[in-house]
This record gives C-alpha cells, sequence and structure tokens, in this order.
C-alpha cells in the first residue's frame, strides 16, 4: 500500500467508527423515546430543532437540513406531528411560497418531557461507548471538544 492508500484505509477505518457510534447512539435514543414517549430520534430531532429557534417556527426547507430529511421526507413527517397536535404550519407573511413550521402548546410539552430521557439515554450511551475500546477515543474527543471553548467568528 502506498502513502496515499494509507490515508484513505485511515479515513475509511475513522468513517466506520463513527458510524458504528452514531448507531449504537440512536438505537439508544430510539428505544427510550419510543418506550417513553412514543417519539422517534427524528421527530425528537424535529422537535428539538424548532425549539431552539426564535418564535418558535422554522422553514420548511430548513427544518429538513435541521433533520438531515429530504423535502418530501419532512413534509411527511410534519403532517405526521401535525396530526398528532405537535406542529403547525402557515403561509410566511413575506413569501406567500413559503410554509413555516412551528410547535404547538402540546409540542412544547411533548419536548420538555422528552428532553430529560434523551439527555439521559444519551449520557449513559456515551459511558457505555467509553468502555468499547475501539469507540472510546471518538467519545473522549467528544468531550473535549465540549471542554473547548469556540473561537470567535471572523470577518
Amino acid at each position: 500500500m502506498g502513502i496515499h492508500d494509507d490515508a484513505a484505509e485511515v479515513r475509511a477505518s475513522g468513517w466506520r467508527t463513527l458510524a458504528a457510534l452514531h448507531g449504537l447512539i440512536d438505537t439508544a435514543l430510539e428505544k427510550a423515546l419510543q418506550t417513553e414517549h412514543q417519539l422517534s430520534v427524528v421527530e425528537y430531532t424535529v422537535l428539538d430543532a424548532l425549539s431552539r429557534q426564535d418564535g418558535w417556527h422554522m422553514r420548511m426547507q430548513q427544518l429538513a437540513r435541521a433533520a438531515a430529511l429530504s423535502s418530501s421526507a419532512t413534509t411527511r413527517l410534519v403532517t405526521r406531528l401535525e396530526g398528532r397536535g405537535l406542529l403547525g404550519r402557515y403561509l410566511c407573511a413575506d413569501d406567500r411560497r413559503g410554509i413555516y413550521t412551528e410547535l404547538t402548546p402540546q409540542g412544547r410539552e411533548l419536548l420538555r418531557v422528552a428532553r430529560p430521557v434523551h439527555d439521559a439515554t444519551l449520557e449513559a450511551t456515551l459511558v457505555r461507548a467509553t468502555e468499547i475500546p475501539e469507540l472510546a477515543p471518538l467519545v473522549q474527543a467528544l468531550e473535549d471538544l465540549e471542554l473547548t471553548p469556540a473561537a470567535p467568528a471572523t470577518a
């Protein structure tokens, strides 16, 4: 193997490790959120993304990016959450083609009670991951990122 091939293998190995950690976390979160609150991870992600916005709303395109979904998958998900009374949709006053999605009071309440389950499950899963030799360095890198203050934005 040449130098180039070694670099490609290091990247591929890193990607496999990241995918393994993601899978471990995703599976644990899915189980906990479904059991406790009948929410999928992606549904929780949408509620959480909306909660982090001023006014508790986002355009559908922004929501699709935040949830890493296609436009059609986002529309189906929002329709499902809207049917459960967790979200509402309305036309943008500035651009009648734009549609906003916003949390309803019921959606805010579900997120409020689901967030501790999400956070505790994430923490417990990361602790478990430190016991897996292949994943421990990645978990440590995540912890190091949390401890490192963000660099100020440059103009």
